[in-house]
């Protein structure tokens, strides 16, 4: 039987910014988005906090109203990062099956490690936390258990601090009288459907008939009955200490910005949307990616409701002009861009990638693709040696407000789907 771990490093942001800062510790804090930005949003609040109520994914004012005094910090996320890796340094001491769940979490198989640490996993989890909190002044809550599953839900059982251990003995009585929520991939949609269905508990789920699955869910209901059973067997995939990853298939890369402000000009919705693409292509440039597909995604600050449009490109291409002009054609054709029609944000993304090496049509003459990869790839070695900001195509800095913006250096690093091959 295996012995899995999920480590979940306790509010993550806010912990780091105490460890780094000791005179905030003890002190209810929040690190948040620029308002300034039209992002003042809760991304983490701090231990402290929490007593007063404050959410994440609440508005800055509401936080401010709930308690008065609160320390609001903004995000620094190439330090997350190095205390996301940091962690993962000492996770791969005990095992070198370790798969991050975003920056903040991770399972570790240490099936086959065990005779290496005495056989006693309890101790094994103690030695983890108690080590990240000496090394990182980070504290963790870990979850052991057979399978990943119900490892993740035991981090999540007690918070923060702690490590909860889920057997074959006790994961009746402490899983499956938890609320249906408490389950991975249990979303305020489902739990609606599963609540409606008088399937209150994760146990209610476990036992929840094919007919009803079937009619209900489809083959998703089987996996997540599959969950709450604790029957998944899915792998920890490796780590690969140099890449600070798992190897997982790339199958799009996008990013996208809520405007600093209403974008109500072609101009400025060009230059956000310039600044988009080169983003976008600039990664797929690293990982070494052609797309067929751009699309884009239009949020209206009229009412926040919004619109996907896709386009295929005449061929494969990691080109930012590419990219860009597809981008600009799908904007134009399905949005008017006017101060009656303000937009709120936008998206690039480019998908049904191929790998760059492969093998494409190119023009008799003149291959115009060619040539501006190349240029791409000569602009993109000035950026990694002097910031993303040292080359900057005209229509990107006519906005005052968003020209100053690094939007691939500050992306946020969002968790990696569950679902992955």
């Amino acid at each position: 039987m295996r012995t899995i771990f999920h480590v979940d490093m306790n509010s993550f942001y806010a912990s780091v910014e105490q460890a780094e800062r000791p005179e905030l510790r003890g002190k209810p804090l929040v690190v948040a988005g620029k308002e300034e930005l039209r992002h003042g949003i809760v991304l983490t609040k701090s231990t402290e906090a929490k007593p007063y109520g404050i959410k994440t994914g609440e508005a800055l004012w509401e936080a401010r109203r709930k308690c008065p005094g609160l320390i609001v910090l903004p995000p620094r996320y190439k330090l997350y990062q190095r205390y996301s890796r940091l962690a993962q340094e000492i996770y791969y001491q005990y095992t070198d099956l370790v798969e991050p769940f975003g920056l903040d979490e991770c399972w570790l198989d240490i099936t086959g490690a065990k005779a290496l640490h005495g056989g006693n996993v309890l101790r094994v989890a103690q030695e983890i936390s108690e080590r990240t909190k000496a090394e990182l002044g980070v504290t963790v809550s870990i979850g052991v258990s057979w399978n990943k599953i119900f490892a993740k839900f035991g981090s999540d059982y007690k918070k923060p601090d702690a490590i909860t251990v889920i057997t074959k003995e006790n994961y009746r009585r402490v899983v499956w009288e938890a609320p249906v929520r408490s389950l991975l991939y249990v979303g305020a949609a489902t739990e609606r459907k599963l609540r409606a269905a008088a399937c209150f508990t994760i146990g209610d789920l476990a036992r929840a008939s094919d007919y009803f699955l079937q009619h209900r869910f489809g083959k998703v209901g089987f996996i997540l009955r599959s969950f709450a059973r604790g029957e998944d067997a899915t792998p920890v995939k490796p780590y690969d200490p140099h890449a600070h990853n798992v190897a997982r298939a790339i199958k799009s890369i996008g990013n996208g910005l809520t405007a600093p402000h209403n974008i109500e000009t072609p101009q400025d919705a060009k230059a956000l949307l310039w600044l988009l693409s080169e983003s976008v292509a600039q990664r797929l440039r690293e990982h070494h990616f052609r797309a067929r597909t751009v699309s884009i995604g239009v949020r209206s600050q009229l009412d926040l409701s919004g619109f996907e449009r896709q386009v295929p490109l005449p061929h494969p291409s990691m080109a930012t002009s590419d990219i860009a002009q597809a981008a600009w054609a799908l904007l134009c054709a399905s949005q008017t861009i006017d101060g009656e029609h303000p937009i709120r944000a936008l998206h690039v993304r480019a998908t049904n990638l191929v790998p760059a090496p492969e093998s494409s049509q190119l023009e008799l003459f003149d291959d115009a693709t060619a040539r501006a990869e190349r240029l791409d790839g000569a602009i993109d070695d000035l950026r990694r040696r002097f910031g993303n900001k040292c080359v900057m195509r005209g229509c990107e800095i006519t906005d005052e407000a968003i020209a100053p913006l690094d939007i691939k250096d500050e992306n946020t690093v969002h968790p990696v789907g569950y679902f992955h091959v």
